[in-house]
This record gives C-alpha cells, structure tokens and sequence, in this order.
C-alpha cells in the first residue's frame, strides 16, 4: 500500500493537510509492496509479495524454456483529500512487453513495446482515499512488438521504476511520448550557442489568458548565464500550446567528452500574470560533432576516435530489474577499462544510466530493438516507428547520445522500405543527430540508407583468423563508396575457468571450451586493425559484460554469452579487460595474463603482460626473464623455464614516477 507523502522527491515523512500547495509538482515512486502472480497459476494461484523494480524472469531468464508469459501487479494508493486540486499520472520506465493498466478496475492505457517509458493520465480514475491499482504485463511473443528474434532473453515484468506525478492543471505536459515535454535544440560554435527551448503545454483546466514561459540556463555553479521570456499567449480550455525560447549563449563552456563533460541546467517556468504555475529542469551539454571518412568522428571540432564497448543490462538474479547501484557499478567498471563511448545495445535503456553517460562523457549510440526480424505489415512497422520516436522525444536532452541506432542485423527480406521510414522519422524528430545501422551482411540495399553505417563482425570467432580485420574494413567501407565505417560488433568468448597454453587450435564458437587465452588473441589483433584504419571513426567491443542469451548452451555457461570483458556478476575482469585498460585508461596498468591457468604441464611458459609502463621486468622463483617481445602494451617473453610445483611468477614497471607490481602463482605437474 502506498500512501502519500508530502515531498517532492517521495522521502518518507508525515501526511500533510496542506500537501496540495507545498509544491508546484511533486513525483512519488511507487518503490513499496506490490502484489503479484503469474497468469499461469491463476485463479488458484497465490499472491505474493514483490517490490518494483521487478522481473519473474530473474531466475529462470537463463533457461531456454524461461517463462514468457502474463503477469499482474496490484497496488494500492492512499491518496489524502483534495484530490481534484492536482493532476495526477502514472509514469512507468519500462515494463515489458505490452502493458495494459487498469485503476479502480477501469482501464487506463495500454502500452506495446517493452523498453520506453509511458505515462497514462488517471486524474478521472481516482478518489480521495484508497485506489486500486492494476497492472497486466507480458512478455510472451507478439508479431508486432520488437524484438521478433535476438541474441537475449527477453526478460519480463516492471523492470524499471514506477512514479505518481501530481501537477498542477496546466502542467509542461508529461504525455508528449512520456518525455519532459521540453526540448533543447543547440547550434553550438566555438564562440557561441543559440539554444531554442521548446515547451509543450497542456491546459487541464477551464481558458488560461496570457500564459508565458520563462527560459533560465545555468552553468554548472550554478550562475545565471542567459534568460529570456516568450510573448503571453491564450490556451483554450482542455488545450494545449507550444512555446520557443530562443537563447544565445556566447564563449560557452562545452561538452568535451571524457575530458571535460560540463552541464549546463536550463529551468523552465509557466508564467501566468506575475505567478509561476509549473517549472521543469533539464541538464544539457553544449557540443558539435561530424563524422566522415576523411576526418572519422570529429567533437568540437578535433579528431575524437571512439573506442567503445557495448552494454546489455541484465544481471543475475536480477534479469532486467537492476538498481541504480547496479547502473553505477557498470560505468564505474566502463571509466575504468578507459573507454570513450558505449553502445546501448539492443533497445533503449534507462534514464538513469544515459543521465550518468552525460555525466561521464560517454559519446553513446542509443537504438530501438529491431533485431534480426521485421514483419512487412503495417502494425508491426507502426509499432517500431512508435518505438523509435518515443525513444528520441524521451532522450532528445541527453549530451551523450550522437545517433540513433534503427536495426541490428537485418539480414533477411527487403526492408529498405521500412528502413527508410525509421530513418525519415528519425530525421523529422531530430536533425541534429544522424541515424546508423549495424549490419552484417554486405551490400544489402538498406545499408546505404542512414547516415552512417556499422558492421558486426567476428573473424577469429565464428569465421576465419583474427588478421582478417583489416581486409573486412576494406570491403566494408568500399560497399559504401568510402564514406567510412565503424565495427558495431567484435570479438570472442570467453570463460574465466577455461584455458589452453600452447599448440592449441582455434576454439569453436559453440563448443564447450572457450578459453580466456583465445579472446584476448582475438582482441589484441582485431583492434589494432580497426585503431589503424583511417576511415574507422569507432568501435564497440561485444561485449563489455557476458549477459543471458537462454537459446545459448556452450562455453561450459548454459544460457549465457561470455563475450564480455567482465563476467555476469561484474566480479572478474578478463585478461582482455586489462589489454584496453593498458591502451585506453590515463591509468598505470600492469596486469600478468593467464593468471587463472594455476595447473601448468609444460615446463618452458609463455608469459604475457599487458602494461603502459615504459619498461617491464619479470621474474619467475626471483630469476630475471630477459627482455621480452613487445608488441605495443603487449610483451611477451618466451620459453620461461618453471620448477616443479609451485611458481611465484613477479612482474614490475614504472609509469609516471609509479612504481607498479603484480604477481601470481603457478604450479608445475
């Protein structure tokens, strides 16, 4: 049961009378005791109690028969009196697939797509006092709901937060797609950013006469930079009205990626006469960028390469309904590897983290989960234009994202057509950003159809040897008239427990065994191919967690894809981790691979380190090794003699006046 506190943000303190006019709007998350059951154990079946976020997949999302299915959720609201004063909606970050919300046993809305936000007005629903409300969710699958295939389980329930907004009757509205209802559109130069923030509002109530709406931007101390103030304009009772401020902010501070990634805060008020009747805040960041084959991607007018990683969201005995601690542990783990950018792979993802990659100076290339399939029909393609629009207009604010992905591996049928109305949408919803593809199969008539193109590919994994990357730029980038590319998609499996030493062939992609040693192999060749082609304006490695995929069944992992750089349960960085560390992080690293593989057989060892120290020593029982192969931030010293049983194998360096040092042993049989 929830019942209603007085303040804003939904911390718990006591039922206030005159809650109504303590503030403009307030949000209360509906994070209490929900009651819920499986549609399949109904009607006998027995309710138990969970809280939101919450997935029934979290245990049995990395089986292939995992439950795809129907769910409800009930809760009950308290509300305190004067109720008709405010406006009320439900706000839901995700649920998935399809939601159909009922209030006081009346149905509300229904939402179709798994991974967007929705919001459904119930200020006619409800009453003073109890309210019930109910929430029917599936996740089973549907012709017209994306994604029709994918390399993922498809993980079902609410799994990202539920919120009750109370706004006042003529509000910034809150459903234009779910979004703010605000929207910063920049122009930025070096010497100067014109801003144009348009505000959508919505009159819930009888003719308001000469509203306004009042543009402040603040810098990140929280300083007055610019202000401006629309002309008064009337809004018809029940009606709705747009208002732009146009801005100029001169000498701005920009958004600079990793380096420097500055907020500014832009406050919007609704002004009637000399009172404020709703405000809202956005942060944004001030930044240009191109991309072209001569010059790769370009921010702020300088050559920013990205190098990147994917994300899936998933976690164990969490599926999809991860924590904001969780989202922090991941781009915790994404700085450190020392990457510029991430791909947000294969759906929208939450607020929350693409808040925390505006924060961070991540560049991040957000998209919609058509994957794999799409239907020739009109509901389904409705749907995903839904989707895609619903994730622009709700992320359209965010700094950090540079594109919009539209598919992933569209490899069947012709879908040109369907392609190029995502891409026309796209356009028409935001000019400021270009659209792209990952493909994978070359010269398919939609891959010119974006602005930019990607590829997955994996030469070292499931085709050929890891040197093949350089060739497959090559031809990828011709099927484009050399326009430029990047690798959406690279690199190889990996379990932490399994490893080979020497003389070993190249693992299959699903076999059992998949050995650290091979995807370290994999990475180390096929990104210096991609960070020596020119006309490569990025990479994302696939992937940079190992995420459930329930059809899988190989690696020794059943349900799982371990090509993450880090294991499942975020606790082991792979030997391959360190390998980008070393090339990507300001950090020292020093790091002895193979560290894992303690039961050793053959007397003579390879040994490899990766660092981005200036030089490296080791020893192996107190014996110096020589100088070894380096290759880069690779060195390798061959034919190291070791003793029956145990090995203390030592590696030292120094970087920047640090003194680094790391150490593992090894037992000889």
């Amino acid at each position: 049961m929830f019942r209603l506190k007085g303040f804003a943000l939904g911390l718990c303190c006591a039922c206030l009378p005159g809650w109504a006019d303590a503030q403009l709007r307030s949000r209360y998350p509906l994070d209490g005791e929900w009651d819920f059951r499986l549609e399949k154990n109904a009607p006998g079946g027995v309710w138990e109690k969970v809280t939101v976020p919450h997935s029934w997949n979290a245990r049995d999302g990395i089986t292939p028969d995992y439950y795809r299915g129907t769910g409800i959720y009930r809760y009950r609201l308290s509300l305190p009196g004067g109720v008709s004063d405010k406006r009320w909606f439900l706000r839901f970050e995700a649920a998935s697939q399809k939601a159909v919300v009922r209030v006081n046993g009346q149905e509300v809305g229904t939402h179709r797509g798994g991974f967007n936000a929705f919001c459904f007005e119930i200020t006619p629903y409800v009453t003073d006092g109890e309210n019930r409300l109910e929430v029917e969710v599936s996740n089973a699958k549907e012709l017209h709901i994306a994604p029709l295939e994918g390399d993922f389980t498809v993980f079902g329930g609410i799994y990202r937060p539920v919120s009750l907004l109370a706004l006042p009757k003529t509000c910034i509205t809150p459903l234009d797609y779910a979004s703010p209802g605000v929207y910063v559109t920049q122009d930025v130069t070096p010497g100067r950013a014109a801003l144009s923030v348009l505000t959508k509002v919505d009159n819930g109530q009888k003719a308001q006469k000469g509203l306004a709406v009042r543009a402040s931007v603040y810098d990140a101390d929280g300083r007055l930079v610019v202000r401006g103030e629309t002309e008064k304009a009337d809004v018809e009772k029940n009606g709705k009205a747009e208002f732009v401020n146009t801005l100029q902010i001169d000498r701005p501070r920009l958004w600079d990626g990793r380096e420097s990634p500055h907020l500014y805060r832009v406050f919007v008020e609704v002004c009637k006469g000399g009172r404020v009747v709703d405000t809202l805040s956005q942060h944004v960041g001030l930044r240009y960028f191109s991309v072209d084959a001569r010059n790769g991607f370009m921010l702020n007018g300088r050559p920013y390469k990205i190098h990147g990683v994917n994300r899936h969201q998933d976690r164990p005995d969490k599926g999809w309904a991860i924590s904001e601690a969780d989202h922090r542990e991941d781009m915790a783990l994404i700085r450190e590897i020392g990457a510029n950018g991430i791909r947000l792979a294969h759906y929208p993802h939450s607020d929350y983290f693409y808040t925390l990659c505006d924060r961070e100076g991540m560049l991040v290339w957000a998209e919609i989960p058509l994957v794999g399939k799409a239907l020739p029909e009109p509901g389904f393609e409705a749907d995903v234009k839904n989707e895609l629009t619903e994730l622009i207009r709700q992320n359209y604010n965010h700094p950090s994202i540079f594109c919009w992905g539209l598919c992933n591996e569209l490899s069947k049928g012709d879908v040109k057509g369907l392609i190029g109305e995502l891409h026309a949408t796209a356009r028409r919803e935001d000019a400021g950003r270009p659209t792209v593809l990952a493909a994978n199969v070359e010269n398919r008539p939609e891959n010119k159809v974006p602005d930019l193109l990607a590829f997955n590919t994996y030469p070292g994994w499931y085709w050929a040897e890891p040197s093949e990357m350089g060739p497959t730029l090559e031809r990828w980038n011709r099927s484009v008239d050399g326009k430029g590319v990047a690798v959406s998609e690279y690199g190889a499996g990996a379990n932490v427990w399994h490893h080979w030493q020497t003389g070993r062939k190249t693992p299959k992609a699903d076999g059992v065994f998949h050995p650290e040693e091979w995807q370290a192999t994999v990475h180390e060749q096929t990104y210096r191919a991609v960070r020596d082609c020119p006309f490569a304006w990025g990479s994302f490695v696939w992937n940079m967690f190992d995420f459930a995929s329930a059809s899988r069944n190989e690696g020794d992992l059943p349900g799982m894809n371990d090509k993450g750089l880090v294991t499942y349960d975020r606790k082991i960085r792979k030997d391959a981790f360190y390998y980008y560390k070393s090339l990507w992080s300001d950090d020292a690293v020093l790091h002895i691979a193979s560290r894992r593989d303690i039961a050793r057989r053959d007397s003579l060892a390879e040994v490899k380190v990766y660092s981005n120290c200036g030089q490296v020593r080791l020893a192996v029982n107190g014996r110096d090794c020589g100088q070894p192969v380096r290759t880069e931030n690779v060195w390798v010293w061959k034919g190291v003699p070791l003793k029956k049983g145990e090995n203390r194998v030592e590696a030292a360096g120094e970087r920047g006046g640090e003194s680094l040092a790391d150490a593992c042993k090894w037992v000889l049989f």
